[in-house]
This record gives C-alpha cells, sequence and structure tokens, in this order.
C-alpha cells in the first residue's frame, strides 16, 4: 500500500476552484461519464492501430445507484490506467491525461474526440462526495489493477485494485451535499440532460427489469449524419423529441463543416407566430456529443436564440469562462459561419420557392428584423429578400412596393381594426398598406430609414397627402377653421383639405415622428417609459372640404355650428383610438341630441 498527497500548487490550484464553482453540481455527472467515454475512444483509437486488442465485449459505461450502500458508481471497459497513471492524472492535477494522449496518437486527417481533460473533472466528484475510489485496470499486457482512495483532502492511498477485466470503475461515497444522486430517477434526469448523445452507449443500473437493456443514449444522434442521409421525418422526430415542442418547425439548416473548423448542428425555425420573446428559443450547445449549455450567446449569435436548435463544437472546451469566449477569434469565426449559414438559407428559399418564403413569413420575420438590427453582416447579406405583408394578403419588397413612383413613402397600419377607416381610403386611391403591428416593428421603420434615407415609413393616420389635393385657402374655410376651433382641444392644430373621398366629414392625423418615438421609450420598459412623456401626441384635424356637411357648416347657427364640430371632432377621434370616458358620455349625449333635433 503507498500513501502520498496530492499534488498542488499555485500554477494549478485555479482550475480546481473553477471546478469547485460550477453553478449546477450536477455537472460532476456528467464531468465522470465523459472521462469514461473518453476511455473507450482511446481503447477503439489504440485498436484501430494494432497496439490493442478488443475482443469481443461491447464498449459500454455502467452507471448503478445503491440507495442502501450510499453509493454512486460509473464503471467503464475503457483503456484503464496503471498505478502510475492514476499518480500522473490524478494525483498530479497539474497534468492532463486527453491532452498527453492526443499528443502521442494525434492524426490530423481524423482527429480523436476526446471529450474532457481526466484529471481535472474528476474532482468535480468531491462536490458531492465524501470519499471517492478508483479501481483500475490498464489495458496492457500484464498490468496490474490499482485502487486509489480518497476522503476529501489531500491525502490518499493507493493499493491493489480488484478489477479483473480492462477499465476504470469509480465509486461516490455520497455525503450531506450528494445524497439525492443515490436516486436514480435523479441520475437519469441528469443523464437524460447531458449525455442523452454521448457516442457511448450508456446503461443505468443496468437497465434492470429489461429483458433487452437499451442505453439512456442515442450514440449517433441526427446532427451527426450526412444531411444526404437524413429523411424529413427524422428531422421532425428529432426536434420533438429533443424540444417537446408538438407543433411542426416551419424548416431547418443542417451544419456539416470540417474545415477550417468543426462545425455538426440542426437549426429550427419553430412558428412563433406572435409578439417577440428573446425566451422563445433554445439552442443547445455541445462538445462531443456531449451537453455543454442552453444559450451560449458568446458562441451562437443574439439572434438566433429566438430558434431552435443543436450545435455541435469539438474544438470548444467543455468549460470555459464567458471572457475568454467573447475574445476567443476561433468562436468569432464559428458565430459569423452559423450567421452565413441562415442568411443562404433564406436566400435559397426566396430564390427557389417564393411562395414557401411568402407562407413562412408571418412566423419568421420578427426573427429576420431582430436579426438585421443587431447582426450587420446579417443585415447585407439579406437585405433584398426583406417582404412586407399588405392589408390584403400580399407579400412584397419595398422595391416592389415603391415600384413607377417617385416618392418612397411606405404606408402602414400598426391596427388593421382600429385604423379600418384610413386604410380604406388609400385603398380607394389602388395604394397599399403593408402590416407593421409589433414593438420591434417600431424600432426596425426606423432601423431601415436610417439604412435607406429615400425611404420613409408613415402610418396611414399620419399624412393625407397622397389622398388629398393641396390645403384649401379660401377665406370661408378660414372661417370654417374659426368655428370648429372651439370645438377641440387647444393643442390640436386644424386644416381644410379637399380629399378625394367626399363622404368623410373630417379625420384626425397623428404625427409620425412624435408618436413614433413614444412607443420606442415605452418598448424599453419602466424607466424609459417616462420619457416618453417628452414627446407629445401631435394630432391633426382634417378637415374635409369636399363633404357637404363641412360646405353646410358655416351657415348653420352658432349652437348648431358648435353641436356639429363637436361632433365630428369625435367622429374623427373614434376613428384613430377609443375615446376617454368622460368624451364618450358626452359623445352619447350628443348623438340623442342631434337625433331629436331631426325627429
Amino acid at each position: 500500500m503507498a500513501k502520498g498527497n496530492i499534488s498542488v500548487n499555485s500554477e494549478n490550484i485555479f482550475p480546481i476552484i473553477k471546478k469547485w464553482l460550477y453553478s449546477d453540481k450536477d455537472i460532476f455527472l456528467r464531468e465522470l461519464v465523459s472521462n469514461a467515454c473518453d476511455a473507450i475512444t482511446k481503447i477503439k483509437k489504440l485498436s484501430g492501430i494494432g497496439e490493442a486488442e478488443l475482443g469481443d465485449e461491447a464498449l459500454r459505461i455502467d452507471i448503478t445507484c445503491d440507495e442502501e450502500a450510499n453509493t454512486l458508481t460509473i464503471s467503464d471497459n475503457g483503456i484503464g490506467m496503471t498505478a502510475e497513471e492514476i499518480d500522473k492524472y490524478i494525483t498530479q492535477i497539474a497534468f492532463s491525461g486527453a491532452n498527453d494522449f492526443l499528443e502521442k496518437y494525434k492524426d490530423e486527417k481524423n482527429p480523436d474526440q476526446i471529450i474532457g481533460h481526466f484529471g481535472l473533472g474528476f474532482y468535480s466528484a468531491f462536490m458531492v462526495a465524501d470519499k471517492v475510489e478508483i479501481d483500475s485496470l490498464s489495458y496492457m499486457p500484464g498490468a496490474k489493477p490499482a485502487k486509489w482512495v480518497c476522503e476529501g483532502g489531500l491525502e490518499y492511498e493507493m493499493t491493489e485494485g480488484q478489477r479483473t477485466s480492462r477499465g476504470t470503475t469509480i465509486v461516490l461515497h455520497l455525503g450531506e451535499d450528494g445524497k439525492e444522486y443515490k436516486n436514480e430517477f435523479e441520475v437519469r434526469s441528469i443523464l437524460n440532460k447531458y449525455c442523452s448523445f454521448m457516442p457511448v452507449e450508456i446503461y443505468l443500473n443496468g437497465a434492470k427489469g429489461e429483458e433487452e437493456p437499451k442505453p439512456i443514449n442515442d450514440t449517433n444522434p441526427l446532427w451527426m449524419k450526412k444531411p444526404s442521409e437524413c429523411t424529413d421525418e427524422q428531422y421532425k422526430e428529432f426536434y420533438t423529441k429533443v424540444f417537446m415542442d408538438f407543433n411542426e418547425p416551419l424548416f431547418w439548416i443542417h451544419l456539416n463543416v470540417d474545415y477550417p473548423f468543426r462545425l455538426k448542428g440542426i437549426l429550427y425555425f419553430p412558428k412563433i407566430n406572435h409578439e417577440f420573446s428573446i425566451n422563445e428559443g433554445q439552442i443547445k450547445l455541445f462538445n462531443n456529443q456531449v451537453f455543454v449549455a442552453d444559450n451560449v450567446k458568446e458562441v451562437i449569435p443574439e439572434f438566433l436564440m429566438l430558434l431552435k436548435g443543436v450545435i455541435d463544437c469539438p474544438d470548444l472546451p467543455l468549460n470555459v469562462s464567458r471572457s475568454f469566449l467573447q475574445n476567443d477569434g476561433y468562436v468569432k469565426k464559428i458565430s459569423a459561419h452559423i450567421t452565413k449559414k441562415v442568411a443562404d438559407k433564406l436566400s435559397g428559399i426566396y430564390k427557389n420557392d417564393r411562395e414557401s418564403y411568402n407562407k413562412y413569413w408571418d412566423d419568421i420575420n420578427i426573427f429576420i428584423k431582430y436579426g438585421c438590427m443587431r447582426d450587420e453582416k446579417f443585415y447585407d447579406k439579406i437585405k433584398d429578400i426583406l417582404i412586407y405583408k399588405t392589408t390584403d394578403g400580399e407579400y412584397i419588397t419595398l422595391d416592389e412596393y415603391s415600384a413607377g413612383k417617385e416618392k418612397k413613402d411606405i404606408y402602414y397600419t400598426s391596427d388593421k381594426n382600429s385604423q379600418s377607416q384610413y386604410i380604406n381610403l388609400f385603398a380607394e386611391q389602388s395604394i397599399k398598406v403593408i402590416e407593421l403591428s409589433t414593438v420591434m416593428d417600431t424600432q426596425f421603420m426606423s432601423f431601415m430609414e436610417m439604412k435607406n434615407p429615400d425611404i420613409k415609413f408613415k402610418r396611414v393616420d399620419s399624412n393625407v397627402s397622397d389622398l388629398s389635393s393641396e390645403q384649401s385657402t379660401d377665406e370661408n374655410w378660414d372661417k370654417l377653421i374659426e368655428t370648429v376651433k372651439k370645438s377641440v382641444p387647444e393643442e390640436t392644430k386644424i386644416e381644410a383639405k379637399a380629399l378625394k373621398n367626399t363622404s368623410i366629414p373630417a379625420i384626425i392625423l397623428l404625427g409620425e415622428e412624435s408618436r413614433r418615438m413614444q412607443e420606442i421609450y415605452k418598448a424599453y420598459g419602466q424607466q424609459m417609459a417616462a420619457m416618453a412623456g417628452m414627446f407629445k401626441d401631435e394630432y391633426t384635424l382634417v378637415l374635409n372640404t369636399e363633404n357637404n356637411l363641412i360646405k353646410k357648416l358655416p351657415e348653420l347657427s352658432e349652437e348648431d355650428a358648435k353641436l356639429v364640430s363637436d361632433h365630428i371632432y369625435d367622429l374623427a377621434m373614434l376613428c384613430n383610438k377609443p375615446l376617454a370616458a368622460e368624451q364618450m358620455t358626452k359623445f352619447i349625449e350628443r348623438s340623442n341630441m342631434i337625433m331629436e333635433k331631426i325627429i
């Protein structure tokens, strides 16, 4: 029996500290199973080059929960370790078994899939265990089994082990902080989260009760296959299984890159179809089929977080700091490549299947608009395929909207129902109105105007230049304006114009700039909402000089002119927004008075 102290010095203590700073202690199981997976990958590698004999035994990892003994055991039939290797890779923490192995057996044409760093991740076991045992037998001929025991301090014992077959068994004697991990249900839940797609079969408690035990993981997940090998049904089934979303995805992108970096994955475009939410999507980051985390924005562009999918980056370490990711050139290249592939997919659908692209638009436009505002390169790639839905259900680009027109005024509605009168006025003049009804649309319009200075978005209730002739200057209309002034708030402007539709006495216009700024500030939450008050609503009442009621208004008595003017103003305002309670009460009372006068 040998005793010793674990070698920890100032140069290698920090990785250990980081291991102990996991925000989720469940990760210890991911680390230990990853190490077991590495051990099996190594023996397969050695067998492939004729340096080890595998025999007929199936390569596998077994995990056993023992509630009575209060233990959790992880066992593999991988490469195994000698006492000397345990001393090097476990007790001298500065070394990394995976690094040493890769250096010795590196093959540039077929890089190995070594998941973690055996020696560092191993010590995460002490987050849940008071005592840890390693029993290992190396693949090397004549090797003797070795057993290593440590009870959480820096001291350990090394004796001859009991294993009779190649591989490693790790037994965790669970402490107070880890007692829940003797429960099979709890362990299965963690394995499903982190190990569902590991490349080596994993069995929990021997899959007891099953005549033919099945592994808990899929060793060949869909993203590891070539796109040509996958069917639409398989993509849909995988989506449902991984994301528990029973709505079929719209379409997907299969990433499969080997150079200049390794990257595999599948990105799904889900049905969103409602107000933008940054938490809508879920993109799972993997490292060699080992789950790392959800929505790592340093690797995956932020705007892609609206999607659902899996990204496997084998060259990224399992555990790295956010600051490292933010400043790493490799990570930035991955992010840029993913952005390019998404843009290419969208462009391909637009060019080859415009009808489907139009059908997808209601679901994907929020994602695309957000991506344009967040990523300059993404905007540059897809700016020519941005489309807009009109109130009559047509999907058009801004170029198609403005074709044959001198001015590039784009008329839009933020609410088809409440702004229906305005929409109808534009329809009568064969002017298309597009729908831009979300909070994001307000910001997106400003973004597009910045990118395209010759374009101006105007809500249908903000402008009548295309619905009327120039403002009337007849002195009779000056008198009319003076009459109506008594019926409108002092800050409301009044204009007299000849609208092309003669049936409407008056309409309310609301200034585009001040209203849009209010909406933008309100969208940023309570703190910014207070600033919205800096921008007052700028209302203008436009009197239609082609309307018979307006023409006869100056002929009425002062009392009747006031009554009708009040009603004209309320009717115009009612077509723009709901009246306040007090104003509505007066409107109803006045309606009754007018009916009595008619009778």
